[in-house]
C-alpha cells in the first residue's frame, strides 16, 4: 500500500525539498525518515483514519506525523512541491490551466457574514398559559 502512496519516482523529485534530520548527539531514537513520515500522513489523509490510528506498523508514530506536519507547514514546503510538481505537469503537457477549477466553499466570510435579526416576541406568547 505504501509503494502506492509514494512511488520511487515521485520520492526522487520531491527529496531535496525535505529537512535533513540528524540524530542528537546525546543519544535517543534516531530520527524517522522524511519518505517513511510522508507516507504515513499521506496514507492518513487518503484513509480519513484519525492520527492516533495510525498502524505502527507504518514505521512512525503519529506524534511524529504530527510534529512534522507542522514544521514542513511552517517551513513551506508544501507550497515547494505543489508549485514543483504543478510546472512538471505543464512540461509534459498535462495541465491545462483553463481545466483547473478553484473551489473556494470553504474560504470564510469576513465577520462571519449579517447576523440575523432577532425573532420579535408574539404579544399571545407573553399571555400566561393553562397547559
Amino acid at each position: 500500500m505504501s509503494a502506492r502512496l509514494l512511488t520511487d519516482e515521485l520520492w526522487n523529485e520531491i527529496e531535496a525539498l525535505f529537512p535533513v534530520y540528524e540524530p542528537s548527539p546525546d543519544g535517543g531514537r534516531p530520527p524517522v525518515e522524511n519518505r517513511v513520515v510522508l507516507t504515513c500522513i499521506l496514507f492518513v489523509l487518503k484513509t480519513g483514519i484519525a492520527w492516533e490510528d495510525l498502524p505502527l506498523e507504518m514505521g512512525c508514530s503519529y506524534k511524529t506525523c504530527k510534529r512534522r506536519l507542522a514544521e514542513w507547514s511552517e517551513l513551506g514546503i508544501w507550497q515547494l512541491i505543489f508549485l514543483k510538481l504543478l510546472t512538471r505537469l505543464r512540461a509534459a503537457g498535462r495541465l491545462q490551466l483553463a481545466d483547473v477549477l478553484i473551489d473556494a466553499g470553504l474560504v470564510k466570510a469576513p465577520l462571519g457574514g449579517q447576523k440575523p435579526a432577532r425573532i420579535p416576541r408574539i404579544a399571545a406568547g407573553l399571555a400566561a398559559s393553562i397547559i
